[in-house]
């Protein structure tokens, strides 16, 4: 879809059972976005009338305007009554139409629709500042600030961990962030999301929202060519650029099967949910006390019903406030530190407080001890005599921990839920 002048302007590839390859085009010109058509899935059913046909160098196309032609959406093979989803003002429903939609559903029924190129990758496959091609369900789509929009979307797989770039004195004025958005989403749009693989924040490019935001639609699977992948502060985002072209796919594709599938078996794991790049197994950097109870992920603790609960993940530890060891324990003896933790679902404060704190730690500890371990834990780079290497990022480790919610003002629970590490040990 284009603004081109006052118009708005898309273009559709139509087959019907005389011409099933490659298809015709049909240019569509609107006076507003709104007025457009706006497929639900791939293989649906349009109807248009008084359009008119061109030749373009030697090419058959169709051309839909606005003044006199007129247009109907149908479900595909799937639908079941012969209602149109979306029609424009100057659509007059006819008898004979569902006897056209109906012969049409029947030949869809088998009928493999292309759905365009193969090659794709999965969140997992991704790599910083390269342009990719994916196949991902939308899960929500917003406004995050003035004209720039945001997508949310998931194909049931951990996108890589990163190396975290800033220095650990960061932290003091310039902490890590929690989230791409500038602030975190409702609680109760976030339980609606999936607690396993990561959920790729997609932003669209300003002056871009209005070629794109009609195609995107919450719950529906599309194919992204082209969307580019970077990184900031150690958080995924895609970006979608005048370069990027968005397809439907029909909810049966083979490959939305197999997506669905896996992150049904997932869920399944007897051992519990644990982030793919961490296979065969995490290191043995930390113990934790309940080995029998099955691991979750940091999304699966963000949208628990219960306030107060109990849980073991895998994470990496990716900040520290204070940065500095001689800080970690406040006037009176007792550690008061701040963890950034995260895996491939979410990114949260994890606080480390007095006994936990003793128990983390193994009690008070030396400097050069306490410091040796924090390096561990949170993957700075050291070269052979300890010291740390300017400028080489930061690569943590995977390790499991326990973690508890709690509140902290009664009157309020949720909106004043925190975290904190529990029955967990740093082993030297």
């Amino acid at each position: 879809m284009n603004h081109l002048g006052k118009d708005w302007f898309c273009t559709l590839k139509i087959i019907d059972e005389s011409y099933p390859k490659p298809g015709i085009s049909v240019n569509i010109f609107a006076s507003s976005m709104e007025n457009l058509p706006r497929i639900s899935s791939l293989g649906d059913i349009i109807q248009l009338s008084r359009v008119v046909m061109k030749t373009h160098h030697g090419e058959v196309n169709a051309v839909f305007n606005k003044a006199f032609s007129s247009f109907a959406l149908y479900e595909g093979k799937n639908g079941g009554d012969f209602v149109p989803y979306q029609c424009s003002t100057r659509y007059h429903h006819r008898d004979r139409d569902s006897k056209f939609v109906l012969g049409l559903r029947k030949w869809l029924a088998d009928f493999q629709v292309d759905e365009g190129p193969n090659s794709f990758l999965f969140l997992r496959e991704i790599k910083e500042g390269e342009r990719a091609n994916l196949v991902c369900k939308v899960l929500h789509i917003c406004e995050i600030c003035e004209h720039e929009w945001m997508a949310f979307v998931w194909d049931g797989t951990d996108s890589p961990p990163l190396g975290i770039e800033t220095k650990l004195e960061n932290e003091t004025d310039n902490p890590l962030p929690l989230q791409v958005e500038p602030k975190p989403l409702p609680r109760d749009l976030l339980c609606t999301f999936p607690t396993v693989g990561t959920i790729l924040r997609v932003i669209i490019d300003k002056g871009n929202e209005k070629h794109v935001l009609h195609l995107l639609t919450a719950g529906k699977w599309v194919r992204f060519l082209n969307i580019l992948c970077e990184v900031h502060e150690g958080l995924w985002h895609g970006v979608l650029t005048p370069f990027t072209k968005i397809r439907y796919m029909s909810d049966d594709n083979r490959l939305i099967v197999g997506c669905q599938r896996s992150y049904n078996e997932r869920l399944s794991l007897e051992l519990g949910r644990i982030p793919y790049w961490c296979f065969p197994w995490c290191s043995q950097l930390t113990e934790v006390d309940y080995d029998h109870v099955p691991f979750v992920t940091i999304m699966d603790v963000l949208t628990c019903s219960q306030v107060t609960a109990k849980f073991k993940c895998i994470v990496r530890v990716v900040a520290a406030l204070p940065w500095r060891v001689e800080d970690f324990c406040s006037h009176l003896g007792t550690y008061m530190i701040r963890l950034t933790i995260e895996d491939p679902t979410a990114r949260i404060h994890a606080f480390l407080f007095d006994e936990d704190g003793d128990k983390f730690f193994g009690g008070r500890s030396s400097i050069d001890a306490l410091t040796r371990k924090r390096n561990k834990l949170l993957g700075v780079a050291v070269n052979d005599d300890g010291k740390e290497i300017e400028d080489a990022a930061r690569k943590p480790p995977w390790v499991q921990c326990c973690i508890k919610s709690y509140y902290l003002d009664k009157n309020n629970t949720w909106g004043t839920r925190h975290y904190r590490i529990f029955g967990t040990k740093l082993v030297d």
